[in-house]
C-alpha cells in the first residue's frame, strides 16, 4: 500500500505555520524524511499518526481516508515517538504482555507466543526478565518497536528513533527497521542524514514545514555529482569566500576551515571538485541551491 500526502498544512495558535502545503506519495519500504530540528517533521509524524489534525488536505493509506477512518488505520499502524514512557519497574515481559492485552488480545497461550516472537524480532528475548528502567538507550527503542509490532502494522512511523544511540545500537536498530520496511510502509523521520543514506530508497528534505526536495538518494547524490568543491582556507578569508561562492558548508580543521561551494564550474584555483554524499545533497538543498537538481531527482 502506498501513503498519499495531499495539500497538507498545519498552522499552531501562536501564528506558527508548521507545515505549508505538503504533498508526497510515500511507498512500501523506508522512506527517509530529513530535516533540522523545529522543521516540521514531529508535526506531520504526529498527523500521519491520527494524533493530530491538520488545518487542510487530505492523506489516504491505500483504500482507507487516513482522517476520516482513523479507526480503521489505527489498526494497522506502528508508531514510536521521540520520547515514549515506560513503567521502569517492569520486567519487560511482563509490560509487553501487558500491552498485548491492550490490544484487545485475551487468550493466554495466544499472548505468549506474540510475547515471545515479539522479543526475539527485537533482540530482547534474553534480557526479558530484566526490569526496562535497567535498559540501555537502544534497548529501550527496540522494546518500544516491539510495542508498535503488535498488531503487524502496515504503516509504521518512527521519529527520531537513533538519536543518542552508541554506534552499536544504532546499528541494531536500523537493521530491525530495514526488516519492518520489507513488508511495510516504514517512515523514518531525523536529523541524522547517515540514518537515510543507509536505509532509505526515498527521502525528503523539509525545512520550516515546506519540502524542499523528494528524491532516491543515490539518485540526488549523482545529481550533484562535478558541482561540490571545496578548499582549506584561513578564518579570516571565510567572509570574502561566502560573498563571491554559493557556501554550503564548513568544517573547522587545525585552526583553519575546510569550505565546500555549489558550483556548476570550477570556482577557482585552489578548489578542489569532491565526490559528493547525501549530506552534500541535504546541505545544498538546504541553502537553496538543489532546486533544479531536485526536480530531476523527483521524476
Amino acid at each position: 500500500m502506498e501513503l498519499t500526502l495531499s495539500n497538507i498544512s498545519k498552522t499552531y495558535p501562536n501564528g506558527v505555520q508548521a507545515l505549508k502545503d505538503i504533498n508526497l506519495s510515500i511507498p512500501q519500504g523506508m522512506y527517509g524524511m530529513l530535516g533540522p530540528n523545529g522543521a516540521g517533521k514531529s508535526t506531520l509524524m504526529r498527523i500521519i499518526a491520527t494524533l493530530q489534525e491538520p488545518d487542510t488536505g487530505s492523506i489516504t493509506f491505500g483504500n482507507y481516508n487516513l482522517l476520516q477512518q482513523k479507526g480503521k488505520i489505527r489498526e494497522t499502524l506502528g508508531y514510536l515517538p521521540q520520547e515514549f514512557g515506560l513503567y521502569s519497574k517492569s520486567r519487560a515481559e511482563d509490560l509487553l504482555n501487558h500491552f498485548v492485552i491492550l490490544k484487545g488480545i485475551i487468550d493466554s497461550s495466544e499472548r505468549k507466543k506474540i510475547v515471545e516472537n515479539l522479543l526475539k524480532q527485537t533482540n530482547l528475548w534474553d534480557v526479558k526478565r530484566q526490569r526496562v528502567g535497567g535498559f540501555s538507550g537502544g534497548m529501550k527503542q527496540r522494546f518500544g518497536v516491539a510495542i508498535a509490532l503488535l498488531g503487524n502494522p502496515k504503516l509504521m512511523i518512527v521519529d527520531e528513533p537513533t538519536a543518542g544511540l552508541d554506534p552499536a545500537e544504532r546499528v541494531r536498530f536500523l537493521n530491525l527497521l530495514s526488516e519492518i520496511g520489507e513488508n511495510s510502509v516504514v517512515i523514518l523521520s531525523t536529523h541524522i542524514v547517515e540514518d537515510v543514506s543507509e536505509l532509505c530508497t526515498r527521502m525528503a528534505i523539509i525545512n520550516k514545514g515546506e519540502i524542499l526536495l523528494e528524491a532516491e538518494p543515490l539518485q540526488a547524490v549523482k545529481n550533484l555529482e562535478g558541482k561540490v568543491w571545496n578548499k582549506i582556507i584561513n578564518r579570516d578569508e571565510l567572509s570574502e569566500i561566502e560573498n563571491k561562492h554559493n557556501v554550503i558548508s564548513t568544517k573547522l580543521q587545525s585552526g583553519r576551515s575546510l569550505v565546500q561551494v555549489y558550483s556548476e564550474t570550477s570556482p577557482g584555483a585552489d578548489f578542489r571538485q569532491k565526490k559528493p554524499g547525501l549530506e552534500d545533497v541535504y546541505f545544498t538543498t538546504m541553502a537553496g541551491h538543489f532546486k533544479n537538481a531536485s526536480k530531476t531527482a523527483a521524476q
